[in-house]
């Protein structure tokens, strides 16, 4: 069909419309309140396909702050924590048991780093955020990811977890931390250990005998929590939970 000049830029200009665009290849649609659904479900798929590629089964997720300096105390225990996770597998590709963390510095730098230390493959779930969060260098790469959606990426933090292991942190390991127990107290998901590294640090921040004495949870929830003093201590709390339930790791 021939077309004058003028029919030619009307259809110029229809084929250049976001409109016109294929949905995935249309931002104002793919950023639509209508299609929040597609972006969850694309949030959570492209991980899961990437883990499930790469063998990864069961996970030790490590949270703590972003900001704890590389010469704390506590970043050389999550780093000797990583070690102990990273040398737990048959050989550097076994991903059967593998270290995850949010993905960011700190605390979660220290930990992908141990893994790192001894050629281990490891996890890390960024976020996007305001402000930029860099992912940390020792993370393995092709298991390195960014969430739009915290509900997705704290999906992904459980969903394999084998024992959970806090560090020291502020809001966000907190709500980590309470998500968490909340879904192990309500049998959404399954029993697992949850190690706190160090315990005066954690009963200022958070008194449990106080909650169970006004009657806001009962004493058995604080079963669910448990107390190391360093990396060693709280891997041998993992693998003894695991053999006395009858859920051996490995």
């Amino acid at each position: 069909m021939k077309t004058d000049a003028k029919t030619e830029n009307i259809i110029q200009t229809k084929e250049n419309d976001t409109h016109f665009k294929v949905a995935q290849h249309d931002p104002v649609f793919m950023n639509s309140d209508d299609a929040r659904g597609v972006r969850l479900q694309l949030d959570y798929l492209k991980a899961e396909v990437k883990m499930k590629e790469y063998g990864v089964h069961h996970t030790i997720v490590v949270f703590g702050s972003g900001r704890t300096p590389e010469d704390d105390p506590m970043y050389q225990e999550a780093r000797l924590f990583g070690q102990l996770v990273g040398k737990s597998g048959k050989s550097p590709d076994d991903c059967s048991v593998t270290l995850m963390t949010g993905g960011g510095g700190g605390i979660m730098e220290a930990a992908n780093r141990g893994a790192q230390d001894v050629g281990a493959k490891s996890i890390g779930l960024n976020i996007e955020l305001p402000r930029e969060q860099h992912p940390n260098p020792y993370i393995t790469p092709e298991l390195c990811f960014q969430f739009r959606y915290f509900a997705i990426r704290k999906l992904h933090f459980i969903k394999r977890a084998k024992a959970l292991v806090i560090f020291p942190g502020g809001f966000g390991t907190l709500d980590e931390l309470f998500d968490m127990i909340t879904l192990i107290q309500t049998k959404k998901t399954a029993c697992i250990p949850v190690v706190l590294i160090n315990k005066a640090y954690w009963h200022n921040v958070i008194n449990f005998e106080f909650l169970v004495q006004q009657g806001m949870i009962d004493t058995i929830d604080t079963h669910i929590i448990h107390y190391a003093k360093d990396a060693m201590s709280a891997w041998d709390t993992v693998i003894l939970w695991h053999k006395e339930n009858n859920t051996p790791l490995f």
